[in-house]
């Protein structure tokens, strides 16, 4: 499955000049940092659902851009404090700037990207937008606090990491295809519908990524990068609500203590695939997928239409 970039070709290269030109710095320091992070930014999921969006419901202009712009500069943001909370070293296969400038440096940047991100909005009076995407930003940090939270007891309850993953992870793509919406028709019932339409398709991304510890698709073999982070995604919670209290406690006792063993981490990615986690979680990424479809198939029928398809199943079919 690829992406439907065919259709807003032209709307991504404005995009790319404008996104540089946004985050551009007269410090010399920061303006390396800011080439370096543009340099390797990833597929821009985010401003293709802004551009996309606004296309379903009007034409994009001026406003789109900014919210497209403003999507991606916030994504980055989050993104490059994510590195010091996690110690992550790497992003998207190259050295993080966490690992090239460290922690002081790497809280600055990321809090540089949001200062320009809401200067990008205030300069030009886009306060409907810059509401829609602050809220998001409240919910990232909401999320990702219960989820450090939950993680300490092992017991985190399916409808809690609901919540969780509604605001961590689906509340930025509701963002960017209301935003998106918004800059095209300023109306509140079209802007709603892609909320919707985002925040589904952001469930189910989600839990794609969560598939990817104990599927082959990714590199070849399952990763247990979240057993090894201790992070307690929908396959592992589905397997410690079934299994009987030895094998549950086996699996919270290696969780807590042996996390890091690869023959451990094995026996829990296995454990999990005997238990029917793997199908679980596929069956409830496929039901908010049929959500997303849904709430499209309520705008007539179009390329753009088809393009935002391609895209949900992207999310939901990709290998990596």
């Amino acid at each position: 499955m690829r992406l439907p970039t065919h259709l807003i070709e032209s709307e991504l290269k404005e995009f790319d000049k404008r996104f540089k030109a946004a985050v551009r710095s007269d410090a010399p320091l920061l303006d390396q940092i800011m080439r370096y992070v543009v340099n390797r930014k990833g597929k821009q999921i985010r401003p293709m659902f802004v551009l996309l969006s606004a296309k379903l419901c009007g034409s994009v202009n001026e406003k789109t851009y900014r919210a497209a712009s403003l999507v991606e500069i916030l994504h980055t943001a989050t993104l490059v404090h994510d590195d010091v909370v996690d110690d992550s070293l790497e992003r998207r296969g190259f050295f993080s700037t966490y690992a090239l400038w460290k922690a002081k440096a790497n809280v600055l940047i990321g809090d540089y990207l949001l200062a320009k991100g809401l200067l990008l909005s205030l300069d030009h009076g886009d306060y409907r937008i810059l509401h829609i995407l602050s809220d998001a930003v409240r919910k990232m940090s909401e999320g990702e606090l219960l989820q450090l939270e939950k993680a300490r007891g092992l017991n985190l309850r399916e409808e809690v990491y609901f919540e969780i993953i509604q605001n961590k992870t689906a509340s930025l793509l509701a963002s960017a295809c209301s935003a998106g919406a918004w800059s095209a028709t300023e109306d509140e019932s079209l802007t709603e519908k892609l909320r919707v339409f985002g925040e589904t398709t952001g469930m189910a991304f989600q839990i794609k990524d969560d598939l990817f510890d104990y599927t082959q698709e990714r590199v070849g073999k399952p990763t247990g990068n979240d057993i090894k982070e201790k992070k307690l995604s929908l396959p592992l919670i589905y397997t410690l609500q079934q299994a009987e209290r030895s094998i549950r406690k086996k699996l919270i006792y290696i969780l807590k203590n042996e996390n890091t063993q690869s023959d451990r981490v094995e026996w829990v990615i296995h454990t999990v695939k005997e238990y029917g986690g793997i199908d679980y979680a596929t069956d409830k990424m496929n039901t908010f997928k049929a959500q997303a479809l849904e709430q499209l198939h309520q705008f007539p029928e179009s390329p753009i239409r088809q393009g935002l398809e391609d895209m949900v199943r992207f999310v939901t079919e990709r290998k990596f």
